[in-house]
């Protein structure tokens, strides 16, 4: 077979801007080529997806129903717009996904109000849902309706299982749903070193959003509805979204890749190790400060801003707060040792400057 194609990037260069940054897991594209050729029937009839479902089943119970979609903020709009109604808000943490990097889609698109509550460490409590789970009968205020969190969230903290079934059964008690953005879902479950279900359906979570971009495919999410009673339409809003893929066994094979056996577990392992490799190395080094404890596959610190600003010319990362000098650093399953230990010793080299 002839190819045009030719390589524009060195596969040898990697950064800590992002665990989006990394390329396909070499499993996950095996599958893709597995699942092509021939005809299989469109839009989520096809047998990779119903395979899906059982896999589905086998991490989250039997009444899981998997919904896949293209990305991560597709799959929080479809899974919110199915849990509330026109007048309905959701009650979320100031710096989750869906309310700063989502362009206000839930807002724009799915039509809904976000009622936001700020965190010390991008986790809510059930007295800080309190702060915004009010006025239900109040014509003048958009219904709160919905809990959303983030495992693990934003700044890479992650919730205990205990933490979250205080939160459902306090939403659930004020009539309220609870949505989980489970864009790293694998790396708070290494974290924790317990199965998905453990902080998710068992212990009542409705729907969830189920990231697997992040973790190593090559694109896909999948809204993940684990409490049927909560939701309402899903294949409608879906379609309505704009998130029904036509060659939908291309996003289910790669879940299934990750999900069958242990790879979603294995990478996230893995980008979770060079985290705290690299939070060790952090922490040896005068003038730099840890800002959030390290739990997962991010680390979160401040330094002088023109340091940091050197050493983005040697790889790439963001600033979180330019202003106070914050910068995030992710690591992802293609992060390798070497990597880690060559970002340190420019960090070393760029701090004695």
């Amino acid at each position: 077979m002839r190819t045009d194609a030719r390589r524009h990037h060195d596969p040898q260069v990697r950064g800590f801007a992002s665990d989006n940054y990394a390329g396909a897991h070499p499993e996950v594209l095996a599958a893709i080529a597995l699942a092509n050729g021939g005809h299989q029937v469109a839009y989520g009839e096809d047998d990779y997806t119903g395979h899906l479902q059982r896999v589905m089943h086998s991490h989250f119970g039997p009444t899981a129903e998997a919904f896949p979609v293209f990305n991560g903020t597709g799959a929080n709009v479809v899974a919110l717009q199915a849990l509330t109604d026109r007048w309905g808000a959701v009650i979320c943490a100031e710096s989750a996904h869906i309310n700063v990097d989502e362009g206000g889609a839930p807002e724009r698109m799915g039509g809904l109000k976000l009622l936001t509550v700020p965190t010390p460490d991008g986790k809510l409590t059930p007295e800080l849902i309190d702060r915004q789970a009010y006025g239900w009968d109040d014509e003048h205020r958009a219904m709160p309706q919905v809990v959303s969190i983030t495992q693990n969230t934003e700044l890479g903290t992650v919730y205990t299982p205990d933490e979250i079934r205080a939160i459902c059964d306090h939403a659930h008690e004020r009539g309220m749903k609870v949505h989980l953005d489970g864009a790293r879902i694998a790396n708070a479950a290494a974290s924790l070193d317990v199965p998905m279900r453990t902080f998710t359906n068992a212990v009542g979570v409705d729907v969830l959003s189920f990231g697997g971009t992040k973790n190593g495919a090559l694109f896909g999410e999948a809204v993940v509805v684990l409490n049927p009673d909560a939701v309402r339409a899903m294949k409608h809003l879906r379609k309505l979204s704009m998130q029904l893929a036509s060659k939908m066994r291309f996003v289910s094979v790669q879940l299934e890749a990750l999900l069958a056996k242990d790879l979603w577990l294995r990478n996230a392992r893995h980008a979770n190790a060079m985290a705290q490799r690299l939070a060790d190395g952090v922490r040896a080094i005068d003038g730099v400060e840890i800002l959030y404890p390290v739990q997962a596959n991010a680390v979160f610190a401040r330094l002088p801003h023109a340091v940091s600003e050197r050493l983005q010319k040697r790889f790439r990362f963001y600033f979180w707060d330019e202003t106070a000098g914050d910068v995030r650093w992710m690591c992802a399953f293609d992060t390798r040792e070497d990597d880690v230990d060559a970002f340190l010793q420019a960090l070393k080299e760029e701090m004695a400057r």
